[in-house]
């Protein structure tokens, strides 16, 4: 082999040795993906009894008359729509307000607002309402 690799141009060398780095490469890569299989299939079976298990808990909770339970922001508001069609209601009744006083007269109303920063945007986004400054918002 050596005398072989001897007789070899400067070309043929270069050809050589690049063809087995792409194999290093290629064999490099096959263990890549064999390795990735492997644990995707893992992960599917993970997951594939997680809801069994999952799945004969909740039967165990609902036979014991357990089930899920609305949280008491949604019980209170109704929904988010609601909140969103309230906030744009306040503002057309009161005019410009900063988010601290959209917050106050809604709980003064009854209502929950813990995330009035997220709706506020969600409306501006929306184009239902309009941003007049740092924190302080408006009715189109």
């Amino acid at each position: 082999m050596n005398q072989a690799l001897e007789n070899l141009s400067a070309q043929e060398l270069y050809e050589l040795a690049r063809r087995r780095e792409e194999e290093e490469r290629e064999k490099i890569e096959q263990e890549r993906r064999e390795k990735l299989e492997e644990l995707m299939a893992q992960r599917r079976e993970m997951v594939a009894r997680h809801k069994a298990e999952l799945a004969a808990l909740d039967k165990e909770i609902k036979r014991l008359g357990g089930g899920r339970r609305r949280s008491p922001a949604r019980r209170a508001n109704g929904s988010s729509t609601n909140l969103s069609r309230k906030v744009v209601e306040l503002l057309q009744e009161k005019g410009e307000m900063n988010t601290r006083q959209i917050r106050a007269e809604l709980e003064s109303r009854g209502l929950e607002a813990r995330n009035i920063s997220q709706t506020l945007s969600y409306l501006k986004r929306q184009g239902r309402l309009q941003n007049r400054g740092r924190g302080v918002y408006g009715p189109l």
